[in-house]
């Protein structure tokens, strides 16, 4: 069943600058699928197009109470949680999800980028598979994440299985990293895989794609879509904010979360002169 109004759904995540990744990739994410965007800034980072400089969490208790203010007055139907950065911020998430365990939580385990540029205090990572993984409604790591959360696991899929160990109700391993000619994605559940999506290989490196997925998969839940069908959608809008993607500082491409809406697209479908 669809929602009739516009659904809330609540953000976690860091702050980038550049636009291509973290708040403003959710917000953009959330708002393209008729969404509203919650918007809670977990750390504030120093970054462009081609790699992290450095970060500064926020203060755990202005977490805490910009979210209980918004979970207090709005309909909040998904909270999605990308990057947390501190132990301090991830007890300050978890004491919040605790509160409000009927909402359904998407989480994208962001620990550093792609040239490991840190986005995460060195304890992190034990505290997110304590605190945060068991209330995770879907988590979306990618295959080092996914490793990283699951020390020891030999396989992409021993790794799911452990993290689904963790209390996770479903683990979306994307495969944007493996080395399949085109891009593999897997979901688990219930011990098992459920499905697997395929997907072309596109020949650019882009920045905030991660953030994108699980933005936009959040919202899907929260429009009313079961996982599965959540899970497609989402990969399908996010694969087209790739093929729209534009390079837009010296590094990595930046999808183009609102694709749909440029002038070539609305000239294509007549909606302008």
């Amino acid at each position: 069943m669809i929602h009739s109004s516009k659904p809330v759904v609540l953000c976690f995540s860091g702050l980038d600058p550049s636009g291509g990744a973290g708040i403003v990739a959710d917000v953009e994410a959330i708002t393209s699928q008729g969404c509203t965007a919650a918007a809670i800034v977990t750390a504030a980072t120093v970054q462009d197009s081609q790699d992290v400089m450095s970060f500064s969490p926020m203060p755990a208790d202005l977490i805490v109470e910009q979210a209980r203010a918004i979970l207090e007055d709005m309909p909040v139907s998904a909270i999605k949680i990308g990057m947390v950065g501190s132990t301090d911020v991830a007890q300050a998430i978890h004491t919040v999800l605790r509160d409000y365990p009927s909402i359904k939580v998407i989480y994208d385990p962001v620990f550093s980028t792609e040239k490991d540029g840190a986005l995460s205090t060195a304890d992190l990572v034990d505290a997110v598979r304590a605190m945060l993984l068991p209330m995770t409604t879907i988590l979306t790591p990618n295959l080092f994440e996914a490793h990283e959360l699951a020390p020891g696991s030999d396989t992409p899929t021993a790794a799911a299985m452990s993290l689904l160990e963790n209390e996770c109700d479903y683990v979306l391993l994307t495969g944007t990293h493996g080395k399949t000619p085109d891009v593999q994605h897997a979901l688990y559940s219930d011990h098992r895989e459920l499905k697997r999506f395929h997907y072309e290989r596109l020949p650019h490196k882009y920045h905030g794609s991660g953030c994108t997925l699980a933005a936009s998969l959040a919202a899907m839940i929260a429009l009313g879509y079961e996982p599965v069908n959540a899970v497609h959608q989402a990969l399908d809008y996010t694969f087209n904010t790739l093929k729209h993607a534009n390079r837009i500082g010296m590094g990595q491409h930046h999808p183009d979360r609102l694709y749909w809406a440029n002038n070539d697209t609305r000239l294509k479908n007549g909606t302008r002169d």
